[in-house]
């Protein structure tokens, strides 16, 4: 999932999936929209349902040319093949996983609002860092909220600054709050609740969050 100029849509699935249904779901996002990166997010999955997952989902990101991401799980994302693994800060030292994973995998890492965090992970071998949540966001308790506090968008622009790696914007985007960030320097926007559960489906969603981001790059 290298960056380039444009900033691109990085999904990330409901906390909880119907396999079959969910299939249908990514298939009409990805034919709305420019996405980069599909991350399968299942806290309260099993290995079996998340493999399960993996193995029907990852033909259809790579049929539209997006990296499949696997969340918290090194050890599952080599089982399934997976294109890349994020990290949070308490799924194990970068060092470590990179050497499990190997050089060809992806691994991104959770940073919240922290440029010292940032800064390590990347030195330490991440390959892009997300920052969040933004805005206020249902994937995340007010207990993490509070524990890690809210970015403002400069830190987006202070890391494109400083750094050639990727950075992922995360928490709350939608089409009508995205453009702050899309300016600050965003490679990529983290979306969920705005795809998923979006009135018109996946498919429009995606599509009007694609234009949000061009128009915000044209300003």
């Amino acid at each position: 999932m290298n960056s380039d100029s444009r900033c691109r849509l990085y999904l990330i699935s409901p906390p909880a999936i119907e396999l079959a249904a969910f299939k249908t779901q990514l298939e009409k996002a990805f034919s709305g929209g420019d996405v980069a990166s599909f991350q399968l997010r299942l806290k309260g999955a099993s290995d079996a349902e998340i493999l399960k997952a993996a193995e029907t989902l990852i033909p259809i990101c790579h049929e539209h040319h997006a990296a499949f991401i696997l969340n918290d799980r090194p050890d599952l994302a080599i089982k399934c093949h997976a294109d890349g693994v994020h990290l949070g800060q308490d799924d194990g030292d970068i060092k470590k996983i990179r050497a499990q994973v190997g050089d060809d995998m992806v691994i991104g890492s959770s940073c919240h609002d922290s440029r010292h965090l940032a800064m390590v992970a990347g030195e330490d071998g991440a390959d892009y860092v997300a920052f969040g949540a933004f805005y206020p966001t249902k994937s995340k308790s007010p207990e993490a909220l509070a524990k890690y506090g809210v970015p403002k968008p400069e830190i987006l622009s202070w890391w494109q600054e400083n750094t050639v790696l990727p950075s992922v914007a995360i928490g709350g985007i939608n089409p009508s709050n995205c453009a702050p960030l899309v300016k600050a320097g965003a490679d990529f926007i983290a979306v969920i609740t705005a795809v998923w559960d979006h009135p018109e489906g996946p498919g429009k969603a995606t599509s009007i969050l694609r234009d949000a981001i061009a128009s915000a790059q044209d300003q």
